[in-house]
Formats: structure tokens, C-alpha cells, sequence
């Protein structure tokens, strides 16, 4: 069995990173995953200033604006540590809502997969071909919460 899901208000939309399930980490509060990835783009940079700003971002989608904006520089190492900054909030997300974890752990076995249509590395893009890192990310909490 394989689960797809992408948008928030689809089914298993809270396994999106812009489902609203705040966590804390490092002493702060984050209104959502992506708020947390996205803000950690920049640390260590000239523009770690907007790590507050993407904070208080009052939407994930304007937290993911804000990030992606190409006029900002990400840190140089981001590529290496990208997947370990996911990996963190993800995890903190899904062992301290409880009911996010049941449905998490509700697919047993099964596949999980972001249907993103346009993103390669985090979901499978449109041709399914992607690297679907985030459902690999997703499968690893859910087989270490059993």
C-alpha cells in the first residue's frame, strides 16, 4: 500500500510541513515545520536576521516565502545539513502531538509519499521519479515511535 498526500486539508494532510502543529526545539517556539526549516536556511548567515522574521511568519505559506526568496543566500553548508534540520522537526512534531502520531502510526507498513508536483528532493514530482525525502523521513519517525 502506498499513501500520497501534499496539501494540508487533503487526507493525511498533517503529515504536511505546513500542517498547524507547532514544536519546540532549542528553547523556541515554531508555529509549524516549515517555519522551522525554512528560518534555519540562514543561520550563521548575513541574513540570520530573518530567522525571526520567517518565526513569526503568520502563515507557513509566507514562512516558505520568505525562505525561498532567491535574493537571500542560504548558509553554504545547507545542502548537508537540510535533511538532519527536517529530520529534527519532524520528529519533535510527531512525538509531541499525539494525535498526528496515531495516524502516523496507522499506516504500519505502508508507503508513505509527498505527492508534490513540483519538488524532487522532498516529494516525487510529477513523473513520480523524485526523491521523496520527506515520505522517507516520515517512514523513519514512524518505524522509531514503535
Amino acid at each position: 500500500m502506498i499513501i500520497y498526500f501534499y496539501k494540508v486539508d487533503a487526507p493525511y494532510g498533517c503529515f504536511s510541513n505546513f500542517s498547524p502543529h507547532s514544536i519546540e526545539l532549542d528553547g523556541e517556539i515554531w508555529a509549524t515545520v516549515e517555519h522551522y526549516y525554512q528560518a534555519h536556511k540562514f543561520e550563521g548567515t548575513k541574513f540570520e536576521y530573518l530567522m525571526p522574521r520567517i518565526q513569526a511568519a503568520p502563515t507557513p505559506e509566507y514562512a516558505s516565502k520568505i525562505g525561498r526568496n532567491p535574493k537571500y543566500q542560504t548558509r553554504a553548508d545547507w545542502d548537508l545539513h537540510k535533511c538532519q534540520i527536517m529530520y529534527r522537526a519532524v520528529w519533535q512534531k510527531f512525538s509531541s502531538h499525539l494525535d498526528v502520531q496515531q495516524v502516523l502510526l496507522n499506516t504500519l507498513e505502508a508507503e508513505i509519499i509527498e505527492d508534490s508536483p513540483v519538488d524532487y528532493f522532498w516529494g516525487c514530482g510529477i513523473d513520480q521519479s523524485g526523491q521523496n525525502k520527506l515520505g522517507q523521513i516520515l517512514m523513519q519517525v514512524r518505524r522509531e515511535l514503535t
